[in-house]
């Protein structure tokens, strides 16, 4: 898996067979060979291992030439050079891997930079979200609050209209205590449904329970005003026998 830590053993494995093959050791190098491992943690152990490994190229011997004394300076010259040819190639694969790693740490910020991006953009679409949710929340139960009004007008609307019939003060008292009593049941028994379908559904299931609870009340409103109107036409009739 590209990516992974490796250790330093992966790496010394690696660097040994590379250079048993004649090839360059590099960052790049020792990573397609294993296929895996960061830039940095492969440079990290690919310095410890030269420091112990690549030894500095050894110097040739400083013997006289059998040429006369003249050539002596060229020698010097060619002598120095051959001397610090180790050095300077050592400092080449330094910077080739300072490189490879400079390259690795530029596309790492690319992808952190994409991942804040795409994290914003999720924010901003569970705000979104989250602000839709309390107004259809706060809708309902606007609805819901008329619906229960509407709902208390009809009964107490129904209940009067008995007690004038019959005329007892007392049923009247009963009857609205009962009434009462019923509402409150309702409207706990009705916050308590719509609180667990908000929850377990959402927003939308409980919208649609609540315009069948609205149905169910106007049916009851219906049921109730035909009952009032033929208690009236039976008080009229019996009115009209006396």
């Amino acid at each position: 898996m590209a990516g992974q830590e490796v250790t330093f053993d992966d790496v010394a494995r690696a660097a040994k067979s590379l250079q048993e093959d004649g090839e360059p050791v590099t960052i790049e190098a020792v990573q397609d060979f294993l296929g895996e491992g960061s830039p940095s943690t492969i440079f990290k152990h690919l310095a410890a291992w030269r420091a112990t490994h690549v030894k500095p190229a050894a110097p040739p011997k400083a013997e006289l030439p059998k040429e006369l004394l003249a050539g002596l300076a060229d020698w010097a010259l060619k002598f120095a050079e051959q001397a610090g040819a180790g050095d300077r190639e050592a400092l080449a694969r330094n910077e080739a891997d300072i490189e490879a790693l400079s390259a690795s740490s530029e596309a790492l910020e690319g992808e952190r930079d994409a991942l804040r991006a795409e994290v914003a953009n999720v924010t901003a679409a569970s705000e979104e979200a989250i602000a839709e949710r309390d107004e259809t929340i706060e809708r309902l139960n606007a609805e819901l609050k008329n619906a229960r009004q509407v709902a208390m007008d009809a009964l107490v609307s129904k209940a009067k209209d008995q007690l004038a019939i019959d005329g007892k003060e007392q049923q009247l008292t009963q009857l609205r205590q009962e009434l009462e009593r019923k509402i409150a049941d309702m409207a706990a028994e009705s916050d308590a449904r719509l609180r667990a379908e908000m929850e377990l559904v959402g927003a939308t299931t409980a919208r649609d329970s609540l315009s069948a609870e609205l149905d169910d009340l106007r049916a009851k409103l219906d049921k109730s005003t035909a009952e009032r109107s033929k208690l009236r036409a039976e008080v009229s009739e019996l009115k009209a026998k006396k």
